[in-house]
């Protein structure tokens, strides 16, 4: 390794970051985004830069002038589980070792299990992570569907009406709800009133896209379609299938299907858009399967990776 390899791959480490700092990450993040077709950093780690009582340890590799080259993220906030690390290397400063230097502070920083994302799967963070002992746990799909493709009108079971959710009036029943339609899952299912709040005062949130399916005699919520739009400068916005969950007593009639379909057509009647993504796990074959048969199709990967 050159001198010069050596001193960019300097690794501080911060309990917080100051707004300069979380505006450099950012940046960084985007940039890195752009050029591999897949935002490095996921929204719980975006959320979590923003909130300044969130708790988390931040790695941050920088050149000699100064400019961010790297950066790691550990949420230390659920040590059952494990540290969870997301980690990312600008584009114009890789081949380094820089990413090498971060994936080591993070090992230094960290006790007990690991678990980190590759966004994207890409054979660079595949190879490091062989290197460094980490297997591959997860896989998560990034599916998409053109809404220029024709959409099946929703068919909502009988006794069931949509409607739009209602901030503060909604907030508690649709979290026990969420929870009991991902009890298995490892992030979705443990949403607690804080994770709703700070998605609801996000301005990407819309009431309008968040579709409740409820009983019309009691108005006892079975399931929901959270929509989301992305926007950013210079590319064309994107819609997505949030989170869409359906009451366990509630499957087998339909009610997933309807509300899939629902969202979509708000999406792009409402919304005007034209294309629209999610994210499945690959274990989840039922709703692989779901997606696929509405004309869904598999996009990207990304891949969780687990050490101890």
């Amino acid at each position: 390794m050159s001198s010069t390899e050596a001193s960019s791959n300097q690794v501080s480490r911060a309990d917080r970051l100051g707004p300069t700092e979380i505006a450099e990450v950012l940046a960084l993040a985007a940039t890195a985004g752009d050029t591999d077709g897949a935002d490095p950093l996921d929204e719980h780690v975006l959320l979590r830069l923003r909130d300044a009582h969130a708790a988390a340890t931040h790695l941050i590799a920088r050149s000699d002038d100064g400019t961010l080259t790297g950066y790691a993220h550990l949420d230390t906030t659920d040590p059952v589980s494990g540290v969870g690390v997301e980690l990312v290397v600008h584009p114009a400063y890789r081949r380094r070792g820089i990413g090498r230097a971060l994936a080591r502070g993070v090992l230094a920083s960290a006790t007990g299990p690991l678990r980190a994302w590759a966004h994207g799967d890409h054979p660079s963070a595949a190879a490091l992570a062989v290197d460094l002992g980490f297997h591959r746990a997860r896989l998560l799909w990034q599916l998409r569907r053109p809404l220029t493709a024709p959409l099946a009108e929703p068919r909502l079971p009988d006794g069931v009406t949509l409607r739009a959710f209602r901030p503060g009036a909604d907030d508690e029943a649709w979290l026990t709800l969420n929870a009991r339609a991902f009890a298995e899952h490892p992030e979705q299912g443990r949403w607690s009133i804080e994770d709703l709040r700070l998605r609801l005062a996000e301005p990407w949130f819309d009431p309008a896209g968040f579709l409740l399916a409820v009983e019309s005699a009691t108005d006892r919520l079975l399931g929901y379609h959270w929509t989301k739009v992305h926007e950013r400068p210079g590319s064309a916005p994107i819609g997505e299938v949030y989170v869409l969950g359906v009451e366990p007593s509630a499957h087998g009639g339909g009610l997933g299907r309807a509300l899939t379909t629902a969202g979509l057509a708000y999406l792009r009647e409402r919304r005007g858009l034209d294309r629209v993504m999610l994210y499945v796990d690959e274990s989840n074959t039922g709703a692989v399967a779901l997606y696929e048969r509405l004309g869904f199709a598999r996009w990207s990967a990304h891949v969780n990776y687990h050490l101890g």
